[in-house]
């Protein structure tokens, strides 16, 4: 969304719940709109934005006065719901509303099909639009079928040709869940029908990312692969809040790690303890929950009550806010309000700083 207008405040209705809503909602949100949405059935991405207040939720039938209300309409509906549903840019006209309507096309994803399909992983960085790498945005405009999630910089998505099918695999915590499985025979059934195929992640591919899963799935059934490192959110989250997690004088290193399970559970096999003798920077990725458990290791472990921790969350994003704590806090207090997933959590001396 380079050089486009800001839209601070503006109240936006984008109607559909599909991933090409789901592209123009991000978009709108990235530009400062207001922006509800209207459906009856979203997309896991989509959902989760609304669960999490980030964006309004209105009535599946569009009504004269709710089109009024906006000051900006946008149907991204299926030819087949905007057949079915209400003229929604008969009633933006009526009301004297700007709006447009966007190309979802028939989800075909591309005419190729002719044997010579491809898959290319994607990493798209730590949630802002413009830290996706050059490479990364030109095999996107190249793609036929685009399959993304919530952590991707799906704004982009709506940059997109008409023609290009859009496949929402979303993991939510807690929430709606696609099976990795699925997630590569998508991969695979696509490619196979003659289609090139973007797999669009957060961050980078290959940093708990599951992205060597699915370059395997795609080797293990004859499919060509590709990969377009990405800007790892590990590093450029904290770095976007102004923590380094290096600093010349404070901690010569620093070690990334998913806290996705507790120390004490069966399934980490992460030496808590080790690190806590290590006197680095700790980077926990997908550990919001156990938090206060991890903290509860490094402290039995050695390290000091008062030592500092920032959690980072919707990095790179207009939602992006910092939580700070500190070890003893979380073992004594719990989680800090308001501190939800996603979020990048830097414990040491360094996540005193920025």
């Amino acid at each position: 969304m380079t050089g486009a207008w800001r839209l601070d405040g503006v109240p936006a209705l984008v109607a559909g719940g599909g991933a090409e809503a789901l592209a123009e909602v991000v978009a709108l949100r990235e530009r400062g709109a207001v922006v509800t949405v209207l459906a009856t059935e979203l997309v896991p991405a989509l959902e989760d934005l609304v669960d999490r207040g980030l964006v309004a939720r209105g009535a599946d039938v569009t009504e004269p006065e709710l089109v009024a209300s906006a000051r900006l309409v946008v149907d991204a509906r299926t030819p087949q719901l905007r057949a079915a549903g209400p003229d929604l840019l008969h009633l933006a006209r009526e009301a004297g509303v700007p709006a447009r309507t966007v190309d979802t096309g028939s989800g075909g994803g591309g005419t190729r099909g002719s044997g010579d399909g491809s898959v290319v992983l994607v990493g798209g960085g730590p949630g802002d639009p413009g830290l996706l790498t050059r490479q990364g945005y030109a095999e996107l405009l190249a793609a036929d079928v685009v399959v993304t999630d919530r952590l991707a910089p799906v704004g982009l998505l709506a940059e997109l040709p008409g023609h290009v099918e859009v496949v929402d695999v979303a993991k939510i915590p807690r929430g709606r869940f696609t099976p990795q499985e699925e997630i590569n025979a998508i991969l695979v059934r696509e490619a196979r029908a003659g289609r090139r195929v973007v797999r669009f992640k957060g961050g980078d591919s290959f940093v708990f990312g599951r992205g060597y899963e699915e370059v395997e799935a795609c080797r293990a059934a004859g499919v060509p692969v590709t990969v377009v490192p990405g800007v790892t959110s590990g590093v450029s989250v904290p770095e976007l809040a102004g923590i380094p997690v290096t600093n010349r004088g404070t901690v010569q290193g620093f070690t990334v790690v998913s806290g996705h399970a507790a120390p004490e559970d069966p399934r980490s096999t992460v030496d808590w303890e080790a690190l806590a003798r290590t006197g680095t920077t700790i980077v926990v990725l997908m550990g919001v929950q156990t938090l206060p458990s991890i903290a509860r290791t490094l402290l039995d472990a050695g390290r000091a009550d008062q030592t500092p921790v920032a959690c980072v969350m919707d990095g790179g994003l207009p939602s992006m806010r910092t939580v700070r704590t500190t070890l003893g806090a979380l073992v004594s207090e719990g989680l800090p309000e308001g501190l939800v997933p996603p979020a990048v959590t830097v414990i040491g001396d360094v996540a005193a700083l920025g």
